[in-house]
């Protein structure tokens, strides 16, 4: 049985109020991950969780409302998971293994959950402007760690700009996931991995 059809079955016993909350965001999620958010509603939520529109309505009160809140848990749960999996400090340790072991561990979550990170890297059609204003400020945050842990002497020749060095590094590694995800099948995670080895070897001052 798919996780998308775990959250659509109804469960036998009566859910508590959280778990009646998420079970709808997952239904939520996965409508979004399949068709897009133009193919959520109110009734297509309920219809999918085998319940009422009321109860829809009583836990988010309107459309808007129950979009707002999965971009909120989704967008937490992807800042919660790039909050580990971000390098440390490069100068603790071989910076070429830091990073790798950083792309290895964003591939992974990524294969963990990827209808999570469909909707952070690849925003369907109809996303709501408050899922690609808060994308874009967790990407600024990532770019100004990168940029800083950059400082201590990643490269072989300092890059002219840490901060364009730092949007480069991190849309590589954004981009790799998102070939994973389109895609798994032509670009595994080993695929991936072995070209990331071999570009940081060109890069990385060892």
């Amino acid at each position: 049985m798919s996780a998308n059809t775990q959250a659509r079955t109804p469960a036998t016993r009566r859910l508590s109020g959280p778990e009646r909350r998420e079970q709808l965001l997952d239904v939520t999620k996965a409508i979004v991950d399949e068709r897009g958010f133009h193919a959520v509603s109110i009734d297509a939520v309920a219809r999918e969780a085998g319940i009422s529109r009321p109860i829809v309505y009583e836990h988010f009160g309107t459309l808007p409302g129950l979009l707002e809140a999965l971009v909120e848990r989704e967008l937490a749960r992807a800042l919660t998971q790039l909050a580990a999996i971000l390098p440390g400090d490069l100068a603790e340790g071989d910076p070429r293994e830091i990073l790798l072991a950083a792309q290895r561990a964003y591939l992974d979550a990524a294969r963990a959950d990827p209808a999570t990170w469909r909707l952070v890297l690849m925003p369907p059609e109809g996303a709501p402007a408050m899922l690609r204003e808060q994308i874009a400020a967790g990407r600024a945050a990532v770019v100004a760690y990168l940029a800083k842990a950059m400082r201590g002497g990643l490269f072989r020749e300092p890059p002219p700009d840490d901060e364009l060095a730092a949007h480069m590094l991190a849309t590589s590694s954004d981009e790799a996931v998102r070939l994973m995800l389109a895609d798994p099948e032509r670009y595994p995670p080993e695929r991936l991995l072995a070209f990331s080895a071999w570009f940081l070897d060109q890069v990385v001052a060892r």
